[in-house]
């Protein structure tokens, strides 16, 4: 009975909310059909006296400690974007960075020889606007990629800015045969310029709401970690124990503590005109340029003897590469193929293997779920959506369970506790056959990158203290990844909201008994198209990753 009420009250509520959010769609003229999620009871009200529109003052950023203050000042400067050109008004798409009228050229091999493995290719670019003629300043946002189908190999390229419209980009030479030179215009500076604007002016521009109900009625307010002040009251939902905020507009009768659920329900869309032309597909948002001359190289087998061939341009070293569509690690990690639910059984057995993240973490649990026969899924009453998920294997002793961590998450359901990453690692007790991973990164692309790292620091000091009390808890995390673009996505998902926050992931845990699965290369260097959810053959190399992690080759 105590069953069947429950769930009642649930259906109720997500009826509820979903009626709510679906007025305030109307409302907005938007719809965003991305995740949700929920908060502790905790709560306060705050009195805000007057309005701003000063970025620190609506994302209200406490004061850190100082040296986590100098982390964050480093941290900032290592991802600044080189300045980008102001925008006419009215903005004329001729004088942008036009894909067709740009163009790369492979740089002859050192000496005037043939190409081997081990050797590395420079390519450079020009970039060049609607007119053809070319552009003399650089902020364009590129990626680069070497690939060989029939071979299933592939790497991904590291790009360099000169600053002055020309970029290189330098691969590593790593199999025999053809490669294929592939370079992509992401972004124009132009764009570049818009979406910086954007996060600067409207870090709100995602909406979110929390329903709250008393008896009979209910009533609806706007939240977000960044709030803009108002002399309305708010509700401050910070987490007592990370210290993570989150606020709401009170209520007009109604206290804090009737908050029962909350949601996201779409953006409000900010751009000028014409500023739209700037993330148009096939014209110059994720479009390939063209070669001035050939496309690839032939690559012969690496000489006896012969030394690695260092770049003149940039030292890069990539994390990996695909050949014959499995990913081969260089980072000395021995990449093992787990082929059949068997293999993957035998890694797992007596293991507790716990999830944190968004939905490119949940896909993992789905494959785990999809893939393990005996692993079965205990119904918690939760949604396919939003979890959490717990699946059990009772013969092999595996455990295995999902989480979304807290906001921001752009998810729709009814009310469920609320679980910061960083509170989860600290419940833990932390074993040998204990394995914690986490992704956080895709609902963080319309925020100030502040946001992000402070989240960050405070998942780092929980990783900390857990491997302190229990030093061989294996600990892997997931990094961003490229993602298919249009232009609702890139208002506030852009690649170029991403790459700055897995750079800044990659410098906050480097130094930390933890293992990076590197989803960006994994799905920049794959022929498959770049998605927010990567496509099978992709999560395939990544749970081979993360088994290879969880399961080392003995000596390896």
């Amino acid at each position: 009975m105590k069953e069947s009420s429950f769930k009642g009250r649930r259906c109720f509520t997500i009826v509820l909310l979903l009626l709510m959010a679906f007025l305030i769609f109307f409302q907005l003229n938007i719809w965003d059909t991305l995740p949700f999620k929920f908060q502790p009871k905790m709560s306060s009200t705050m009195f805000y006296s007057k309005a701003t529109t000063e970025v620190h003052s609506i994302c209200n950023f406490p004061p850190l400690s100082p040296k986590d203050a100098l982390e964050e000042r480093l941290l900032l400067e290592s991802v600044a974007w080189p300045e980008t050109p102001a925008l006419q008004s009215p903005l004329s798409l001729e004088l942008t960075s036009d894909p067709a009228h740009s163009s790369f050229t492979i740089l002859p091999a050192r000496g005037g020889g043939q190409w081997h493995v081990g050797d590395q290719l420079e390519v450079s670019i020009s970039i060049s606007d609607f007119k053809g003629q070319p552009k003399k300043s650089g902020g364009d946002f590129l990626f680069a990629r070497l690939h060989n189908l029939r071979l299933g190999a592939g790497v991904a390229g590291k790009v360099v800015d000169h600053l002055n419209g020309s970029y290189s980009a330098v691969f590593p030479l790593l199999w025999e045969g053809a490669a294929q030179v592939e370079v992509t215009l992401v972004h124009p500076s132009e764009a570049i310029t818009v979406l910086n604007r954007l996060t600067s002016e409207q870090p709100d521009r995602v909406f979110f709401i929390s329903l709250f109900l008393s008896g009979s009625r209910s009533e609806t307010t706007i939240c977000n970690i960044c709030l803009r002040q108002t002399k309305q009251p708010i509700c401050d939902f910070t987490d007592p124990r990370t210290g993570d905020p989150w606020f709401c507009y009170k209520p007009k009768n109604m206290s804090c503590d009737a908050r029962i659920a909350h949601s996201s329900v779409g953006y409000k869309q900010t751009l000028k005109a014409k500023e739209d032309e700037l993330f148009q597909g096939r014209v110059n948002l994720k479009v390939c340029i063209p070669a001035s001359g050939p496309s690839g190289v032939t690559v012969l087998p690496k000489k006896e003897g012969q030394p690695e061939v260092e770049s003149s341009i940039v030292n890069f070293q990539a994390s990996g590469y695909y050949y014959q569509g499995l990913w081969r690690a260089l980072d000395g990690t021995t990449v093992r193929q787990f082929t059949g639910a068997s293999a993957i059984t035998q890694c797992l057995k007596d293991k507790v293997v716990h999830l944190y993240g968004d939905s490119t973490i949940r896909q993992w649990f789905e494959f785990l779920n999809a893939t393990l026969p005996d692993l079965k899924e205990s119904n918690l009453g939760s949604s396919r959506q939003n979890g959490p998920f717990l699946a059990l294997d009772y013969e092999n002793k595996i455990m295995v369970t999902f989480r979304l961590h807290g906001p921001p998450l752009r998810f729709i359901g009814s009310n469920e506790e609320i679980r910061y990453i960083a509170n989860e690692l600290d419940d833990l007790i932390g074993a040998p056959n204990t394995v914690v991973v986490f992704g956080i990164w895709a609902h963080f692309g319309s925020f100030p990158i502040e946001v992000y790292i402070r989240r960050l620091q405070r998942i780092r000091s929980a990783v900390v203290r857990l491997l302190d009390r229990a030093p061989k808890t294996v600990i892997i995390i997931r990094t961003a990844n490229p993602k298919a673009l249009w232009l609702d996505v890139v208002i506030n998902n852009s690649d170029w909201f991403s790459v700055q926050c897995d750079k800044v992931l990659r410098a906050i845990f480097k130094g930390l008994n933890v293992h990076l699965i590197d989803a960006w290369e994994m799905v920049l260097a794959h022929h498959l198209p770049n998605s927010l959810h990567p496509q099978p053959p992709i999560i395939k190399n990544m749970m081979d990753v993360l088994f290879s992690y969880t399961c080392p080759q003995k000596g390896g």
